[in-house]
């Protein structure tokens, strides 16, 4: 077992099959116990509910790397409580197999994550690429380390990861523009890999932060992340922007760079923005 705290409290375990569903080939049920290290406010994070299901996920498949995972958020997870997962393998080529797992607690849903893996280490052959160039911004010592004071909620989750913002971005309202970059990576220094990069998509602050102040939290509705490279270790470079905010219905678009300048995963993200109490 991994000394790692992401490690640790995104690991599942084989459960006994407990219906008939379970004893088809292509079913797999797994379970655990949901952490309260994660929690953005009363919940966890929904990047650390992906983070578990996808692993177990990966688990069931023969190809290591996720390169697209979609997740509909039906309802909050609950911290401190055990899960159930059922993960039912669709497809398994040569290239890239597909999947989907249903997260549970008592009893009912709460994440759908559907997922296309595949082997980030091999390629096509195409000779010619381009990619998204990282911005430039300061460096992770000279940005602005989150706070619960700045969002305006309680986060237990920066005792797992270590945020730094960019200073321009990093006061709550200070900015005319939804737009957030910053820094990402373990606090207990784990290095990122290709299970982490969707969990740190949706484990930035808001990007309508920057714009609406201490909103607190943003509940993700649906989020869709492509992971483009396996990340080199070190920090993870970030930037969300936010174009599009109506009825309090947001859509979100975002980038993670390794600290080697490549991008490492691109994703978008509905989620809702509500007036704080």
């Amino acid at each position: 077992m991994s000394d790692f705290q992401f490690d640790q409290e995104t690991t599942a375990s084989p459960a006994s099959k407990r219906d008939g569903s379970a004893q088809r080939a292509q079913m797999h049920q797994f379970e655990g116990h949901l952490s309260s290290q994660w929690n953005i406010g009363d919940n966890p994070n929904g990047g650390y509910l992906l983070a578990i299901a996808l692993r177990a996920l990966l688990d069931a498949v023969p190809h290591p790397d996720p390169l697209s995972v979609t997740t509909q958020y039906l309802r909050p997870g609950l911290g401190g409580v055990a899960f159930e997962l059922e993960i039912e393998v669709l497809r398994t080529g040569r290239s890239v197999s597909n999947a989907r797992a249903t997260l549970l607690q008592e009893g009912k849903p709460r994440v759908l994550v559907s997922a296309v893996c595949g082997d980030l280490s091999t390629g096509t052959g195409l000779p010619q690429t381009w990619s998204i160039p990282a911005p430039v911004i300061p460096a992770p010592d000279e940005c602005v380390q989150r706070s619960a004071a700045g969002q305006g909620v309680e986060l237990p989750i920066l005792g797992r990861l270590d945020t730094r913002l960019e200073p321009s971005c990093a006061v709550p309202g200070s900015s005319e523009h939804a737009e957030l970059n910053g820094w990402i990576r373990f606090k207990d220094g784990r290095n990122p890999d290709t299970t982490a990069l969707p969990m740190f998509c949706d484990a930035f602050p808001p990007s309508p932060f920057a714009v609406l102040g201490t909103i607190g939290w943003v509940p993700t509705l649906e989020l869709t992340v492509h992971v483009r490279q396996r990340p080199a270790s070190g920090w993870i470079q970030g930037q969300f922007v936010n174009q599009d905010l109506s009825g309090g219905r947001m859509i979100e678009s975002g980038c993670l760079w390794d600290s080697q300048g490549n991008l490492v995963a691109q994703s978008r993200q509905l989620g809702l923005v509500t007036p704080r109490d």
